[in-house]
């Protein structure tokens, strides 16, 4: 049985920051495991900690999604190292349903983090990605550090987004 369920826009936990990860457990590992499956289940392609309720530093990406491997990836205290370019791009997300904004965001960015693999190892990794990859990453990392989708496009728009999504939670329609 699943105990995970979606924090939507509005619940509190979203704008708190994440405390990084001091000791990796077997709680931890099966928490991360338990994220990766629950996003792939709810056709995510990346999920933060604080989405389902843990203000805690962990991301999940679907590598096979985005073609970049296979499974879920699982990224525990990542940190932006650099970014360059700027691109924008559709983006949606789990926490605040139906919605769809054209987000400006880095085209390319480095990322330092420890890996959980699958076998339950952890390892340092240092990512350079691009693309969709690198805009996953950001989008999640956002999540860490209590920032939403909507809160990277202008004001006047931030306004027309959230007025819209409101109207389609309140009507029943979320796509």
């Amino acid at each position: 049985m699943d105990d995970l369920s979606i924090r939507i826009y509005g619940d509190p936990v979203l704008r708190k920051v994440s405390a990084p990860i001091e000791d990796i457990t077997g709680e931890l590992v099966d928490f991360s495991r338990r994220m990766g499956h629950f996003m792939v289940r709810s056709h995510g392609i990346g999920l933060a900690a604080p989405q389902v309720g843990k203000n805690i530093r962990v991301i999940t990406i679907d590598l096979e999604y985005l073609e970049r491997g296979r499974g879920v990836q699982v990224l525990i205290n990542p940190v932006i190292k650099y970014v360059e370019g700027r691109t924008a791009m559709e983006e949606g997300c789990l926490s605040i349903p139906g919605l769809y904004w054209n987000v400006l965001r880095p085209e390319k960015v480095v990322v330092q983090a420890l890996e959980l693999l699958p076998n339950g190892d952890v390892r340092e990794v240092e990512i350079e990605a691009g693309g969709l990859y690198a805009r996953v990453i950001l989008h999640e990392i956002d999540h860490l550090d209590g920032v939403l989708f909507v809160d990277r496009i202008p004001e006047d728009e931030r306004r027309i987004a959230i007025a819209k999504w409101k109207r389609s939670m309140r009507s029943g329609r979320t796509s």
